[in-house]
C-alpha cells in the first residue's frame, strides 16, 4: 500500500487543536430540551432568577411531579435574589415544603409541581433516559466555561440559544426568549459563547459545540420522516438482506452514490460480503452521544497520540488511492495500529473529522478522506490538491 510522506516540518507547521466532544443530545433529546425551556418561558414568573431555578426544578420533577433541590443547588445557580426566586415559584402554585435558602444546605427539599403530577396532558412527558440526558445537558450548559460566572440572565440565554441551534451550530433567536435574556445576548458574544450574533441569527462558538440542541425546521423533520419511511422497516442481519432488496435499494440512489457503493462492493482488496456492504449503506448506525466512560478513555488515549490527525489523513489518502474508496472507521484504526473499542473508535474518528484533518460524507460509509487542514499540509487526493491550489 503506498504511503504518504509527511515531514516533521510540515506536520508541525500548524498545531493540532484538541478534539471537540460529541453532541450531548440526540435530535429527540434536543426537542425535549426545547420543550422544557418553552414550558418555563410560559410560566407566570416575575424574575429571571425564578425562571432559571424553574429550569432545574422542572426537569427534576418531570417524571414524578416532585423535584428535589438542595440549598447547595440553589447557591450554585448564583441567583441575584434566591429568596425572591423561591417566592415566585410559590406564587405560581409550586409547593415548597421546607426552608430551601436558609435551611440545611445539603438536605433536599422536594418541590412539588402540580402540573407534573397529573397523568393526562403532562407538560413534559419524558422517558427516564431523556429526562436524565436533558438534566445533564442543562447542568453542562449553565457551567460552560464562557458563562460559568455570568449573571443568571446570561446563563439562561445560553441555555435557550444552545437548545435552538442546529447541528451546524447556527440558530435563530426564539420568539419566547425572556426579555431579560435578550438584553444579555451581546454578553454571550463577548464571552465567546457565540461566534457570531447578527440581528435575529447567531452561531455557537465551536468550543460549546457539544451543547447544540440540534434544532430542525419542520421541513427538515418532514424530509427525515420521508426518508425514514422509505427505508425497510427493520435492521436485519446482513445475511437476511436479499440480492433483490439490495439491487432495489441501489436503483433508487443517485448516480454518484451508486458509483461509490459499487466501488466498495466490488473492491478487490476489501472483498466484503454483499450483506455487510448492503447493511452499512441501507441501515446507517444511529448517532448516540458517547457515555462519560468513553470521554475519560479518550482523554487518556489522546495524550499519547499527538500526531493522530496527520497520520489519519495520510492513511486515508493512501488507502483511497489503492482501493478507490475511503477506509471504514475500523479499517482506519486497524491500519494505524490503534486498538480501540467500537465506541471509542467512533469518538476518535469523529474528533479527527472535527479537527478537519479528515472529512467524510456522513452518514455514507467508506467516505473518509483528507480534510482542509490536511490539504493545507500537502496531504490530499489528486482532485483535492487541484482545488486547493486555486
Amino acid at each position: 500500500m503506498p504511503k504518504t510522506v509527511i515531514s516533521q516540518e510540515t506536520a508541525a507547521s500548524k498545531p493540532v487543536e484538541p478534539a471537540l466532544p460529541p453532541f450531548l443530545l440526540t435530535n429527540r433529546q434536543g426537542e425535549a430540551a426545547r420543550a422544557l425551556l418553552s414550558y418555563v418561558a410560559g410560566l407566570p414568573l416575575a424574575s429571571v432568577d425564578a425562571q432559571f431555578l424553574a429550569v432545574v426544578v422542572a426537569i427534576r420533577a418531570a417524571r414524578g411531579g416532585v423535584g428535589n433541590v438542595t440549598g447547595t443547588d440553589v447557591r450554585s445557580l448564583r441567583l441575584e435574589d434566591p429568596r425572591r426566586a423561591v417566592a415566585d415559584l410559590e406564587a405560581a402554585g409550586w409547593e415548597v415544603p421546607g426552608p430551601l435558602v436558609d435551611g440545611e444546605q445539603d438536605v433536599p427539599v422536594g418541590i412539588r409541581v402540580p402540573e407534573m403530577s397529573r397523568e393526562a396532558d403532562h407538560p413534559l412527558p419524558l422517558g427516564k433516559g431523556t429526562r436524565s440526558r436533558v438534566s445533564g445537558w442543562a447542568l453542562r450548559a449553565r457551567i460552560a466555561k464562557p458563562v460559568k460566572k455570568a449573571p443568571p440572565a446570561t446563563r439562561l440565554a445560553a441555555l435557550f440559544l444552545a437548545a435552538h441551534s442546529n447541528s451546524e451550530l447556527h440558530g435563530r433567536i426564539p420568539g419566547h426568549l425572556p426579555e431579560a435574556c435578550r438584553a444579555a445576548l451581546p454578553e454571550l458574544a463577548a464571552k465567546g459563547f457565540l461566534a457570531d450574533l447578527s440581528g435575529g441569527a447567531y452561531r455557537l462558538d465551536p468550543v460549546v459545540r457539544h451543547l447544540a440542541g440540534r434544532f430542525r425546521t419542520p421541513e427538515e423533520i418532514a424530509e427525515e420522516a420521508r426518508v425514514e419511511a422509505s427505508r425497510p422497516p427493520a435492521d436485519p442481519d446482513p445475511d437476511q438482506i436479499t440480492p433483490a432488496a439490495w439491487d432495489a435499494w441501489k436503483s433508487g440512489t443517485s448516480p454518484a452514490l451508486r458509483r461509490h457503493v459499487e466501488a466498495v462492493e466490488h473492491c478487490a482488496l476489501c472483498r466484503f460480503p454483499m450483506g455487510r456492504v448492503a447493511k452499512a449503506f441501507m441501515y446507517p448506525p444511529a448517532d448516540v452521544p458517547a457515555p462519560r466512560s468513553v470521554l475519560t478513555a479518550y482523554d487518556a488515549w489522546e495524550g499519547g497520540h499527538p500526531d493522530r490527525g496527520p497520520q489519519a489523513a495520510g492513511f486515508a489518502a493512501a488507502f483511497r488511492a489503492e482501493h478507490g474508496h475511503g477506509p471504514s472507521y475500523g479499517q482506519l484504526c486497524k491500519g494505524l495500529g490503534w486498538k480501540l473499542s467500537r465506541s471509542l473508535r467512533g469518538f476518535v474518528v469523529h474528533g479527527i473529522v472535527a479537527e478537519d484533518w479528515l472529512t467524510d460524507t456522513s452518514p455514507v460509509p467508506w467516505t473518509l478522506r483528507p480534510g482542509r487542514v490536511a490539504q493545507a499540509h500537502g496531504i490530499a487526493l489528486p482532485g483535492q490538491a487541484a482545488r486547493s491550489t486555486r
